[in-house]
Parts: structure tokens; sequence; C-alpha cells
């Protein structure tokens, strides 16, 4: 069976969408999130609490439904990122990228020399245990892991250029709510700080021809992040998401009853 890759999946024309695993690590995710119109998914570690063992079942829930999947680990540590690499991950999402040092390092983690420093693990997870030679191998590896910057502090924003310059950066990706607490307004959204740091981020992706992506919560600000040029738009994530059918379900249930007990 051939799998779609996940650059295979960002590098196609148009707007991506996918959604968010925080807490709902099942068989049938994968399949769930595809049928709900998917391009991607997004798994997290950093807030999630899931493991390194879940998180290599996850992957296998992802493959079965032919759903391309990047994660985010907890830091930019080399053993945080080999490790997902050596199990099949193909996109590690880096937090609190803050210049182009930590850039260079973090591409160095997940490339095999010569354009990185990679430890060599042939055959297992990465090559979904297919045997492969080391060096068709490693050229294949490099081709499809996909470096995503997560730009979410004054620093990060302050040296994206330099940062979206660095070679096998892929994606600049916005962490809102992080980057809100860094400028002093937490939460502030629609504050013209806020707006000028995306503004400057969104630029260097346009200029450096990068993909840029965003995780948002509503509707209205999904479609305002299209018009902007984000071509990687992730809608929420799967805890907030039931959360909110099931009250808006409950709510309106209350709310067209006929006033009986329970009410």
């Amino acid at each position: 069976m051939s799998l779609t890759g996940l650059r295979e999946t960002f590098d196609r024309r148009g707007t991506k969408y996918g959604s968010g695993v925080m807490e709902f690590a099942t068989p049938g995710i994968g399949h769930i999130l595809k049928q709900g119109g998917c391009d991607f998914a997004f798994i997290d570690m950093e807030h999630s609490g899931l493991g390194i063992d879940t998180i290599k079942q996850v992957m296998r829930y992802m493959e079965a439904a032919d759903l391309p999947a990047f994660v985010r680990p907890p830091s930019d540590q080399y053993h945080d990122i080999a490790r997902l690499l050596d199990i099949g991950v193909e996109g590690i999402l880096l937090p609190m990228v803050a210049d182009a040092e930590q850039a260079r390092h973090i591409v160095a983690c997940m490339k095999y020399p010569p354009h990185g420093e990679r430890g060599v693990a042939m055959g297992h997870g990465g090559d979904r245990w297919r045997a492969v030679s080391q060096r068709q191998g490693q050229l294949a590896a490099n081709r499809r892991t996909v470096p995503i910057m997560l730009i979410e502090t004054v620093e990060g924003v302050d040296n994206v250029d330099e940062i979206a310059k660095v070679k096998g950066v892929d994606v600049l990706w916005i962490g809102h709510s992080d980057l809100s607490a860094s400028l002093g307004i937490p939460g502030d959204f629609d504050n013209p700080l806020f707006r000028d740091a995306v503004a400057k981020v969104v630029a260097a992706a346009k200029r450096h021809k990068l993909h840029l992506g965003r995780l948002t919560r509503s509707i209205e600000e999904g479609r305002q992040l299209k018009n902007q040029g984000f071509n990687l738009i992730c809608y929420s994530a799967d805890d907030s998401l039931l959360r909110a059918a099931i009250k808006s379900g409950i709510d309106a249930i209350r709310k067209g009853g006929r006033g009986g007990r329970g009410n």
C-alpha cells in the first residue's frame, strides 16, 4: 500500500486543513479525522501528556487511514526529535523557535549526513520496517522529513527572516496563544501588536516561499487565515471539539424542551 506523505500533502496546491489530537489517541481517530475532511493531523506531546509509546501507536492509526501527520514534541532536544523520526513521524513542529541557530540545530537533528547529524536507524518505523540500503534510505528520509518552526515569542518574530532562510526549513507555524503572552497581551488577538507580529511572519513565509500554518478554534477565524495566506489550517483539537459539540447539543435540547423536570 502506497501511503500519502506529509511533504506530498503540504506541497499540493491550495489550502490544506487538519485537526489536532490532544486526548483521543484511539484506533479510530485517523479514520474519524479523514472522514471529517482532514488533509493532515497535528498530534501534540507538549501539552497533552501523550508519550512516545502512545505516539508510536497513533502513527499506525494514521497510516491505516492514509492520513499524514506531524507531531509537536516537548522540546527541541535531539532525543525528543530523533525518537519520533525513528518511529515514523515525518513532520516535527518544534516549539519556541527563537533564532536561526536554533533552527539550524533542529534541521541537523532531523536530517542524516551530509545535511545534518541524525543518528542512522535504517529499517525501523521511519522506513515502515522495510529493508533499505543505508545510502538510499538516508536520501529518502532527508527528502521526506519536514521541519516546522513554531514562531511564538517576540524573539522568534524579531528573527523570523533569519529563521526562514535556514536551509531545510519548510514551514513557519504561528503559536498564537504563546505569542500573545510573549507580547504582554495574553489572548488579545485583535491588538495591533499581535497583528503586526503575525504580519511579519506572514511576510517572511511569502518572501522565502515557505508553507504557513496556524491553529484556529473558530470557523470565521479560519476563513480569515485563509485570506491572509495561511495554506495549512488546523481546526481546533479533539477534546475542544467534543466538548463544544456536546454542549451545543445539550443546550439546544434544554432550550427546545417542553419544560418538564430536569430542564
